[in-house]
């Protein structure tokens, strides 16, 4: 018995396509992203001298519960999780409004509502992508028999 793989060999279950891990690591950037404005926004709530501090320490605190999801989301793309891709899914979808509401700024917003967005939609399309959906397990409707 030998301990060497043929290339004819079918895919093992653990097998990872790059389209999924650059899926998994736009979205932990997002996640990061998101810990990062919160923190921005706890620190300055408490050492700046915002209109209203508890609404800036609240603003950050919540940023920062939010970006569980999408980190969350990517550590179970990279163990591939069939249940992670809801959750990436569902990020991207709140991150196109927060990227056209960025792009309406007249100011410094805009170039990052254009990286947002650039990301949201890169990841949506790895995220649906017939190679990730096999790699996850996740069947169409209809083919839970398959």
């Amino acid at each position: 018995m030998s301990s060497d793989r043929t290339s004819d060999a079918p895919e093992t279950p653990l097998s990872r396509p790059r389209r999924l891990t650059y899926a998994a690591a736009l979205v932990a950037l997002e996640g990061l992203a998101l810990v990062v404005g919160g923190l921005w926004m706890l620190v300055l709530g408490i050492s700046g001298d915002p209109d209203d501090r508890s609404q800036a320490v609240t603003g950050g605190v919540t940023l920062m519960v939010l970006a569980l999801l999408p980190l969350l989301a990517a550590r179970g793309l990279l163990g591939l999780r069939s249940w992670s891709r809801g959750p990436a899914v569902m990020t991207q979808i709140m991150a196109l409004p927060v990227a056209y509401n960025l792009l309406q700024a007249d100011s410094m917003a805009i170039p990052a509502g254009i990286a947002l967005a650039a990301a949201a939609v890169a990841s949506l399309v790895l995220l649906v992508n017939k190679e990730t959906t096999r790699a996850l397990g996740i069947r169409g409707p209809g083919r839970a028999s398959e």
